[in-house]
């Protein structure tokens, strides 16, 4: 098995500001303001599902004010409700038109009116776009769907801003702050960005591949 280090893309030290929220809807729209405000989208992480920030530390019990400043803490981008959206109805449209495609052209090699062709080919495509939807919705609400999303707010969810100047630092404090955040300070640190961190790291487009790395025995 390869060590931890060997998955680690690259390291940073930067400099963040941090803060706690035991609302998801506070954390949201505090994100949103200082997204409008100019800070960068990938300025902003958040805390990762409960679950994998469990199984990141080792299932130990940590607050989440000492776990603000420790490096190894699961982290994924910002997304808001808008991206939610977004994401929804480019999976539905990409898995739809792809079936509706494919149906069509199994379809036309056959001698079948093409109305009916058409029609088939539609529908499949809409059933095909509504699970692709069902999917990611259900990937979105997971925490939810599992009950875990209350237990992640009581115990506090997390949300990192890189700053690069001190207006940018004492904008995102206040920011923070009037939203609800609690223990809202600033540290510097070394992140360690690894694979597992980036968005949809998880999805494979070929079932097949397994998870060893291509190029090795």
């Amino acid at each position: 098995m390869q060590g931890l280090s060997d998955d680690i893309l690259e390291r940073t030290r930067t400099r963040e500001v941090t803060g706690i929220f035991h609302s998801r809807k506070a954390l949201i729209a505090a994100a949103e303001e200082l997204l409008l405000s100019g800070i960068d989208r990938a300025d902003l992480d958040v805390s990762a599902s409960f679950d994998e920030l469990e199984r990141r530390l080792n299932y130990a019990s940590i607050p989440a004010a000492d776990l603000a400043d420790i490096p190894t803490v699961a982290r994924r981008p910002f997304l808001g409700n808008d991206d939610e959206l977004v994401t929804k109805a480019v999976a539905g449209s990409v898995a739809g038109c792809a079936a509706a495609v494919a149906v069509a052209l199994l379809l036309v090699t056959e001698d079948i009116n093409p109305l009916l062709v058409v029609i088939v080919a539609v529908l499949c495509g809409l059933v095909a776009g509504g699970a692709a939807v069902l999917v990611v919705h259900r990937r979105f609400e997971r925490d939810r769907i599992r009950g875990l999303e209350r237990l992640a707010e009581a115990n506090g969810l997390l949300i990192w801003v890189r700053v690069r100047s001190p207006e940018k630092e004492a904008h995102a404090q206040e920011v923070l702050i009037r939203h609800g955040g609690k223990a809202v300070h600033v540290h510097e640190i070394e992140l360690a960005k690894r694979a597992e961190d980036l968005p949809l790291h998880s999805l494979r487009p070929d079932p097949w591949l397994g998870d060893e790395r291509l190029g090795q025995p």
